[in-house]
């Protein structure tokens, strides 16, 4: 595939030292209007200058294997249209599986740029089931999006426990990218219920 809307020629995002960028990753299988929503949100709700979906090859937590990289990835780009959005395969083209070692290549190749990983409130309540997890809290600013039934899972967390000196109150949410990690703020929005998996079981994908 090559390089789209926000990628150089070799297909990387780009980014410029100084610039807050938040990382949504997931299979994406498929992307839907849901996705959209927490994007936008995340874009204001946390100070973001740009924010990159990772569209990933496979999650080592998910014994299926999502559809095929190419399908997903095209779906996601005619769905999400934003100019401060870019779509990428980028774990593919560094060859990492796992969320710590994506952010450590990032980290690399993208010397002076400020990330932020978000995921939502699901993902924080087994966040302690992640390769290396400490370490991404240690070293990266976290986003936390609450989605429909997870608020109270994920306050409970091991993660929001061990972290719960480091968490930014709501209203100081726009400072996360610049603040020094560890550093976590979580956000309740009203969310769509809508699901990748929902959308497969109907058939629609």
């Amino acid at each position: 595939m090559g390089p789209i809307r926000g990628e150089n020629l070799h297909g990387f995002p780009v980014a410029k030292a100084g610039q807050v960028i938040g990382l949504l990753g997931g299979s994406f299988d498929p992307a839907h209007h849901g996705h959209v929503h927490i994007t936008k949100a995340a874009l204001t709700r946390f100070g973001l200058d740009k924010l990159w979906w990772l569209v990933s090859p496979g999650n080592p937590l998910k014994p299926n294997g999502p559809a095929p990289l190419l399908d997903r990835m095209q779906a996601a780009q005619a769905l999400m249209r934003h100019p401060r959005v870019t779509v990428t395969d980028i774990e593919a083209r560094l060859g990492t599986r796992h969320t710590a070692q994506t952010l450590v290549a990032l980290q690399r190749r993208y010397p002076g740029v400020r990330f932020v990983w978000l995921m939502g409130a699901d993902n924080l309540a087994q966040l302690h089931r992640w390769q290396d997890w400490r370490w991404i809290m240690d070293n990266v600013p976290v986003g936390v999006i609450a989605r429909p039934d997870d608020r109270i899972s994920a306050r409970l967390s091991k993660a929001a426990r061990i972290y719960g000196a480091a968490q930014l109150p709501d209203r100081a949410s726009h400072g996360l990218g610049r603040a020094q990690a560890p550093v976590w703020s979580f956000i309740n929005l009203p969310m769509s219920r809508q699901s990748s998996s929902a959308i497969r079981a109907r058939g629609d994908w």
